[in-house]
């Protein structure tokens, strides 16, 4: 079997490892991504370094290997209609229409499909085009801190709360502003409620039908320890052993899921393609569960946590989704805790930057029990790699029976590689106390850990 895999990023480097490892790799790329390229290669496919937002020239492609199946996990590729060119020639493929994927690129259609399905999980919400709308809107939520979030895709890098980003409703209605003049004719900002409470996220595989649910994962969404500094595509993210993290509840996991399946039946219902990975995200809180976003592909980083602990063939999981035939016996996991640390450019999130070069064995870190799956990152002589823009530069994945085991061989991993930074609290105990707290206010706050053995 011929596959195909669009995309570049460290998501797409797990997927792919698993994709080469059961069929002939075919890869549409941004750049050279070592992991892929690797990969594609050792399968007896090919790659080639294109616009991967390009439908022609991925249709072209695929065309020209003879692609079997594609996958599509990319939020920018799914917009611009990728998957529509493939269905249109022919080529099978995973992942929504652009019309599908309207629930993670249009936030103003997701918010009006989810007071539809699930009013009790929608926090309370306003739009404003204009800034006297925005006015009106600010005036509703009174003294009640809010989040400012562009309509739009903004790489996890454009939504922005009071308290970690804006210290008062003032900053909060500059912003708001700043995404007004950017914004497209007649897109607006959306005026949310602060939550409080933990996120966490599933990354639910669906063939428009079945919906099977992996165990929660949990994504660091900041540059710093602590959650300090600007908001990131995610440093790192982690899942447990159990169906559920360590903040939540069973009842939590159950209404989420149910939310998911919900939203996948009406855009059946609406006539929109959808099949892949809905990542949908969520606050648990003392309340209940609150929605805070979907998205129409697998998360980066929440994707590796899942692919590190999937056993199967991922193609013949491709052929049951698109076959429409997808049952939960197809997704093997192992009940294992999975933690991945994602290692930066210094620059990343902070300036425009600079190139780095960096030293990594490959070989030697695989060996000691990690993955290791490159990013924004090229090869460039035996274990030494450049960075390519400022985005993420390779990340690290661990799987093991307790957080705490996985947690020790990605560190002690991450210390042998030069130059790149990385949080040193990503699946920390304590941080992780912290969560429990936000959603049990009331959760001891004496010396006794909380989360025994979480690492």
């Amino acid at each position: 079997m011929r596959t195909l895999i669009v995309g570049h990023g460290g998501r797409e480097s797990a997927l792919a490892s698993s994709m080469a490892e059961h069929s002939e790799l075919h890869a549409f790329v941004g750049h050279e991504n070592p992991s892929i390229v690797r990969h594609a290669a050792a399968s007896g496919g090919s790659h080639e370094v294109g616009d991967v937002c390009d439908p022609s020239a991925v249709a072209a492609f695929a065309r020209a290997r003879d692609v079997d199946i594609a996958m599509v996990s990319a939020d920018e590729p799914l917009q611009a209609g990728v998957v529509d060119a493939l269905l249109a020639q022919g080529t099978r493929a995973v992942g929504p229409t652009s019309a599908g994927a309207e629930i993670e690129w249009n936030k103003t259609f997701a918010r009006a499909l989810l007071a539809d399905v699930a009013p009790e999980a929608s926090p309370l919400l306003r739009v404003a085009h204009d800034a006297g709308e925005l006015d009106e809107a600010l005036a509703v939520f009174g003294s009640q801190p809010v989040a400012v979030k562009p309509p739009g895709l903004t790489g996890g890098k454009g939504v922005k709360v009071m308290g970690p980003h804006l210290s008062s409703h003032a900053e909060a209605r500059d912003y708001a502003l700043e995404v007004l003049a950017r914004s497209k004719p007649g897109e607006g900002v959306h005026i949310e409620e602060k939550i409080v409470g933990a996120e966490f996220t599933i990354q639910a595989i669906s063939d428009g039908v079945t919906v099977v649910f992996p165990p929660a994962t949990y994504d660091y969404p900041f540059r710093f320890d602590g959650d300090e500094g600007p908001g990131t595509g995610g440093m790192g993210s982690l899942s447990m052993a159990a169906p559920t993290l360590p903040f939540m509840t069973h009842a939590h996991y159950e209404t989420a899921c149910s939310i998911i399946e919900r939203v996948i039946a009406r855009l059946a219902e609406l006539g929109r393609h959808f099949s892949g990975v809905m990542n949908s995200g969520f606050f648990a809180t003392a309340d209940g569960v609150k929605v805070i976003e979907f998205n129409a592909r697998f998360g980066d980083p929440e994707c590796m946590n899942i692919m590190s602990l999937f056993d199967g063939s991922w193609p013949a999981v491709m052929e049951r989704i698109v076959a429409g035939r997808l049952t939960a016996a197809d997704v093997p996991l192992r009940r294992e805790a999975s933690l991945v640390l994602y290692l930066v450019s210094p620059d990343y999130a902070l300036r425009a930057g600079r190139a780095y070069e960096f030293s990594l064995d490959r070989e030697r870190i695989e060996a000691a029990g990690c993955h290791v799956f490159f990013s924004s990152a090229v090869q460039v002589a035996e274990n030494t790699y450049r960075t390519v823009g400022t985005s993420r530069a390779v990340a690290l994945v661990s799987t093991a029976a307790t957080l705490e085991q996985a947690r020790a061989t990605v560190v002690e991993c991450a210390r042998s590689v030069t130059v790149l930074e990385w949080r040193r609290d990503v699946g920390e105990e304590g941080y992780l106390n912290g969560l429990v707290r936000l959603v049990r206010p009331h959760a001891s706050s004496g010396a006794e850990p909380l989360l025994p053995n979480a690492g």
